[in-house]
């Protein structure tokens, strides 16, 4: 059995990210089988006990995720010319208070505050924004599993042989798509669950179809529904809340 980098396996553990891990190594505040680690770039033996101290776990429970019904002409993530980033929409007068919330914006909310996952400028609904590392990879790790939902506007005819493709049986740069949900939500309007998040994937899908899309909404994440969340609004992951 080989020695993995200390960091590296509390990432694929899921106890926090690999940068996190790496902060949290440096302040003393991690321990392999009781013994405290303060060195970066230890390896150890996966089959060993990892715990992280009690400064560590409450800087990870005051860590909050961000919900955010993004309009389109934001970006996702780093700005690009002429377009801002969604993360300028996360604001105290922009703030959406379901009932029984208490959580009040803090500017502290906004250090290391980055979007899990991307929506592209032409797309709006659901977007995730964490601080924390955990739901960053249960999002986007390259083993994550989370279904993600939209309503697709389309323009064209979709014989059923197509759908079927929609469904299963189309390749993206060369790789062929895992099997995705899609049916029709209405007359003009496609409802798709997908289990990747390839780079404008659905609007290329369509493409490969000869479906024209006129608009794309994000409606859930896991278990997370956008539900009545205003456009351009944003409200806290509560804290029973799991995607």
């Amino acid at each position: 059995m080989e020695k993995i980098r200390l960091s590296k396996l509390m990432s694929e553990q899921g106890i926090c990210s690999r940068r996190e891990a790496d902060r949290f190594i440096e302040l003393g505040w991690v321990f392999v089988d009781g013994e405290r680690i303060s060195e970066l770039g230890t390896k150890i033996f996966p089959t060993q006990k990892i715990t992280l101290n009690k400064a560590a776990q409450a800087q990870q429970t005051q860590q909050v995720t961000i919900l955010l019904n993004k309009p389109v002409g934001y970006v996702s993530g780093q700005p690009e010319p002429g377009y801002q980033p969604a993360i300028v929409l996360i604001k105290p007068d922009r703030q959406f208070m379901p009932p029984h919330s208490s959580k009040r914006f803090q500017p502290a909310h906004l250090k290391n505050l980055a979007p899990a996952g991307r929506l592209d400028i032409d797309s709006q609904g659901l977007l995730v924004l964490t601080q924390d590392g955990r739901i960053a990879k249960q999002l986007i790790g390259e083993d994550s599993r989370i279904e993600k939902e939209y309503l697709v506007r389309v323009m064209g005819d979709l014989p059923p042989a197509k759908l079927a493709l929609l469904n299963h049986g189309l390749s993206l740069d060369g790789q062929a798509l895992k099997p995705a949900q899609v049916s029709w939500q209405n007359r003009d309007q496609l409802r798709f669950i997908l289990h990747e998040g390839k780079k404008r994937q659905i609007r290329r899908m369509c493409e490969l179809v000869n479906l024209g899309v006129m608009g794309l909404k994000r409606v859930r994440i896991g278990k997370v529904k956008l539900g009545n969340l205003p456009e351009g609004q944003w409200r806290y992951l509560e804290d029973g809340e799991r995607f």
